[in-house]
């Protein structure tokens, strides 16, 4: 059952332009997640997607693999399009987020064994406790409830579940019945196919999150839980953040 890793990768970002070529460490942003998100074990090929030219030739130029895609709304149905013309023996694509450059490999090569140990999901993602409260108020933080078989129920922006008799700060850190989702996803590939199809679903449109159309389409999605989060870079200060923590690293 081949598994194939898939990297979107846009230059723009609003809050951080050009950030997946920034080099302030000595390579790109998209180097380092390849290099980490590479080290997975279970992962039989990986490719980065893009619609940009420099961030084709910045893979190139460090020895890795790039698809150059038309512009598409989301990194899924970028993904959708080299599964179509590039990936097609591939049965499971994993959606590695571009600007996770810490991402576990762990974490991937759980995700896929979820994936393959849940016949009746389409789809297979990752969540971790939520410990704090700023985090849990933060609507750009998204929340998972789920299914007393492990497959995802709801995810919603606001704090869900609700206690209603219960202030959250008493239940944080050790008692968290809150999870934070993380965004990585594994697909089978004719799920994928098919799901890029499908016009933006109501509660889709609402919460502004594209995971929500597999769930009012009716896809299970099977949820695994890790310890700690990943940190992705989406501001000067997390770009900044990181360049220190790996200075540290290599020192």
């Amino acid at each position: 059952m081949p598994v194939c890793g898939v990297i979107p990768a846009r230059l723009e970002s609003s809050r951080l332009p050009g950030k997946l070529l920034l080099s302030e460490t000595g390579q790109t942003l998209i180097q380092h997640t390849w290099e980490a998100a590479a080290r997975s074990e279970r992962l039989d090929r990986l490719i980065v997607a893009t619609d940009s030219l420099e961030i084709l030739e910045a893979v190139h130029g460090f020895g890795g693999k790039a698809f150059l895609t038309g512009e598409h709304p989301s990194g899924t149905d970028r993904i959708a399009e080299v599964a179509e013309k590039e990936l097609l023996d591939a049965d499971i694509l994993v959606n590695i987020q571009g600007d996770e450059p810490e991402i576990a490999p762990e974490f991937i090569d759980q995700l896929i064994d979820l994936l393959e140990c849940s016949p009746e999901a389409e789809m297979a993602t990752l969540a971790t406790p939520i410990r704090s409260l700023e985090q849990l108020q933060d609507s750009s933080c998204t929340k998972v409830v789920c299914r007393q078989d492990g497959s995802a129920l709801y995810f919603s922006r606001l704090p869900i579940p609700f206690t209603r008799d219960v202030a959250p700060e008493t239940l944080l850190p050790e008692q968290s019945p809150w999870l934070l989702h993380l965004g990585l996803y594994a697909y089978r590939r004719p799920f994928l196919l098919e799901l890029t199809q499908v016009s933006p679903t109501p509660l889709e449109q609402l919460e502004k999150l594209e995971q929500l159309r597999a769930l009012e389409t009716g896809a299970k999605i099977q949820v695994g839980t890790v310890a700690h989060p990943t940190v992705g870079i989406d501001t000067p200060d997390d770009y900044a953040r990181f360049v220190s923590r790996y200075q540290q690293g290599t020192n």
